[in-house]
C-alpha cells in the first residue's frame, strides 16, 4: 500500500468482508423454533443448516490454490461475498426447507472462498501490520456472528423470520462493492497453473509442521463451534430460559470480540506467538473447568474467562499460521490447507457432544474432553518457534 489511505480504505475494505461471512449462520439459531413451525424442518435438517457450511467450509480450503488459478483473488473474495449476499436474498424471498438447505451449502461455498483466499491477500498487501490487520479480520468475522444473534430476534419479531434471515443480504452487498472499488488487481495478484498448484497441495501434505499446524487452529476453533452449538442447549437443561441461554451466548461473542480486539492491536509487538497461544488456551480450559464444575454459581466467570480464551485462540492459530509463510504466495497455501484441515476437525467436537448428550443426558463429560483437549492445543503450541517456515526450519 502506498500511502496512509490506501491502507486505511483496504482495512476497510478486509474488516466488510469478514463482517459478511457469519451472519448466514449465526442468525439461523435464534430464530430455529419459528423456521421448523413454519417449515416443517426436522432436527436433523435444522444441524445441516449449520453443519454443512462448516464441512464445506473446511473441504473447499484445500482447493484455495486452484480457486485462485481460476479466479485471482480480488475477483474471487467479491464473488465469494456476493455468494452469501444471494444466500440471504434466496432464504427472504424463497424460505422453504428445499431452499434452506440449498442456500446453507451456497453460503458455505462462498465463506470458503473468501476465508481461503483472504489470508494471501493481507499476506501480500498489509506489510509490516499484516498480523495486526489478521487479527482485525478474524475479529470482523466474529463481530458478524454477535450482531447476527443479537439482531435478527428483533427483526423476525416486526417482520418475520424470512426477513431476519434474508436482512443480512443488504451488508454484504455493501462489502463486496467496497471490496471491487477500493482493491484493485495488483502485480502480486495473477493465477498460477494448475500444474503448481498441484505440486503446492503435495508439497503441503509432506511437513509435520502443516500437520500440526491444522490440530492449532482445528482445536482451538473446536472450542468455538462446541460452545456455538451446546452452551444455550446445556443451560437450559438447568432450567434456565431460552432467553437467558441466548443472552450467555452473546456474552461469550463479546468477550471474544474483546479478546479478538487486544490481539489484533498487541500481536505484531511480540514474534513469539507462543507465550500468547498458551495464554489464551489456560483460559478458555478454566472456563469450561468453571463451566463443568459450576455452572450457575460461576456462571458469568465460566462465559466471561472462556469467551476471552476462544476469542484470542481464533486469530492467534490463523495468525501463527501466516507466520510460517515465506511470501504472499505461501501464505496462501499454507493457510488454506491448515483452515481446510482445521475447519473439518472443529466440526467434529459438537458432533461428538451431541452423541455424549443422547447417551448420558448430559454435557459435563464434553467440557471435560474439550480441557483434555486445550492441554493438547498447549503442547503443540509450545512447538511454534518463531523464525520457522512450513517445513520445520
Amino acid at each position: 500500500m502506498r500511502n496512509w489511505r490506501d491502507r486505511m480504505v483496504f482495512a476497510t475494505a478486509v474488516v466488510l468482508a469478514g463482517l459478511a461471512l457469519r451472519p448466514t449462520l449465526a442468525a439461523v439459531g435464534p430464530l430455529l423454533e419459528d423456521i421448523q413451525r413454519d417449515t416443517g424442518l426436522s432436527d436433523v435438517t435444522a444441524g445441516m443448516l449449520t453443519t454443512l457450511p462448516v464441512a464445506l467450509m473446511g473441504a473447499c480450503m484445500f482447493g484455495s490454490v486452484r480457486m485462485r488459478a481460476w479466479l485471482g483473488e480480488r475477483s474471487g473474495i467479491a464473488l465469494g461475498v456476493l455468494l452469501v449476499a444471494l444466500c440471504s436474498a434466496l432464504r427472504w424471498f424463497g424460505p422453504g426447507e428445499v431452499a434452506l438447505v440449498a442456500t446453507a451449502l451456497l453460503g458455505g461455498l462462498g465463506i470458503a472462498m473468501v476465508q481461503a483466499l483472504m489470508p494471501r491477500v493481507i499476506h501480500r498487501c498489509g506489510g509490516t501490520a499484516a498480523a495486526s490487520l489478521m487479527g482485525f479480520y478474524t475479529t470482523a468475522i466474529m463481530g458478524g456472528a454477535m450482531a447476527a444473534s443479537a439482531l435478527s430476534p428483533w427483526v423476525a419479531g416486526a417482520a418475520g423470520w424470512p426477513v431476519a434471515l434474508g436482512i443480512w443480504a443488504v451488508p454484504a452487498i455493501l462489502a463486496a462493492l467496497v471490496w471491487w472499488i477500493s482493491v484493485p488487481n495488483a502485480p502480486g495478484d495473477q493465477p498460477l497453473h494448475a500444474e503448481q498448484g498441484r505440486a503446492d497441495r503435495i508439497r503441503l501434505y509432506r511437513y509435520r509442521r502443516v500437520w500440526l499446524l491444522v490440530v492449532l487452529l482445528g482445536l482451538g476453533t473446536g472450542a468455538y463451534t462446541l460452545v456455538l452449538a451446546w452452551l444455550p442447549p446445556f443451560y437450559m437443561q438447568l432450567g434456565w430460559s431460552a432467553e437467558a441461554a441466548g443472552a450467555a451466548l452473546a456474552m461469550v461473542t463479546v468477550a471474544e470480540v474483546v479478546a479478538g480486539i487486544t490481539v489484533s492491536v498487541w500481536i505484531s509487538r511480540f514474534r513469539d506467538r507462543r507465550p500468547a497461544l498458551v495464554t489464551f488456551t489456560g483460559l478458555t480450559a478454566v472456563g469450561l473447568i468453571c463451566l463443568a464444575t459450576a455452572p450457575e454459581v460461576l456462571a458469568l466467570a465460566a462465559i466471561l474467562i472462556m469467551g476471552l480464551g476462544i476469542g484470542g485462540l481464533f486469530p492467534l492459530t490463523l495468525i501463527t499460521a501466516m507466520d510460517h509463510a515465506r511470501n504472499a504466495d505461501e501464505a496462501g497455501s499454507v493457510v488454506g490447507f491448515v483452515q481446510g484441515g482445521g475447519y473439518l476437525l472443529a466440526a467434529l467436537t459438537p458432533l461428538v457432544a451431541g452423541a455424549l448428550r443422547q447417551q448420558l443426558d448430559d454435557l459435563t463429560i464434553a467440557w471435560w474432553l474439550m480441557v483434555g483437549l486445550m492441554a493438547v492445543l498447549a503442547l503443540v503450541a509450545m512447538q511454534m518457534k518463531p523464525g520457522q517456515d512450513v517445513t520445520g526450519r
